[in-house]
């Protein structure tokens, strides 16, 4: 930590962009729905197979992710058939491919099974392994959480200001 940085506890986290974030993304299967979309899988009857989710909890995460304009709904017809909707990711959905990709870099390394994890990730063009990393805008590499140091950002306020206004996800996850 920088000299004339303040500690961490002297500036607010009720506007933290993590606990927003997570207002959106952390309920239990969402990032399952995603990863499902990333892998191609788009109509609902699909995503339910293979993610094993009830229809009613895959109909809430999907509502969910199209709010938040991280999934689009598109129609579709099959031979003339009534009109269905696929689920498509949007540029704030494909931004959350590093999260997607650290997260299952961490479930390979934590909670593999013994024979090791069902899908790795590899580069399309040489098909070396993909791995998540933190680098910084200078480009070192940060290969540990004490090589970071949390600042305040141009949002922060200090400890015990006016809280965060109704209607954010962060407030009304904790109404629910």
């Amino acid at each position: 930590m920088a000299p004339d940085d303040p500690p961490a506890l002297a500036w607010s986290t009720d506007n933290c962009q993590v606990a927003r974030a997570m207002a959106v993304l952390g309920e239990r299967g969402t990032l399952v729905v995603l990863r499902e979309v990333f892998n191609g899988v788009r109509r609902f009857d699909d995503v339910q197979r293979h993610s094993g989710m009830s229809r009613q909890v895959l109909s809430n995460r999907l509502a969910l992710l199209v709010e938040h304009d991280i999934l689009r709904r598109v129609p579709y017809q099959v031979d003339g058939g009534r009109t269905r909707h696929e689920y498509r990711l949007t540029p704030k959905g494909f931004d959350l491919y590093p999260v997607l990709a650290a997260v299952a870099d961490w479930g390979a390394r934590y909670y593999a099974g013994p024979e090791g994890p069902p899908v790795t990730l590899a580069h399309r063009d040489c098909g070396a392994p993909v791995h998540s990393a933190l680098v910084c805008e200078d480009g070192h590499r940060l290969d540990d959480a004490r090589d970071v140091a949390p600042r305040p950002g141009p949002g922060a306020r200090p400890f015990g200001s006016t809280p965060v206004p109704s209607g954010s996800p962060q407030v009304q996850d904790a109404q629910a």
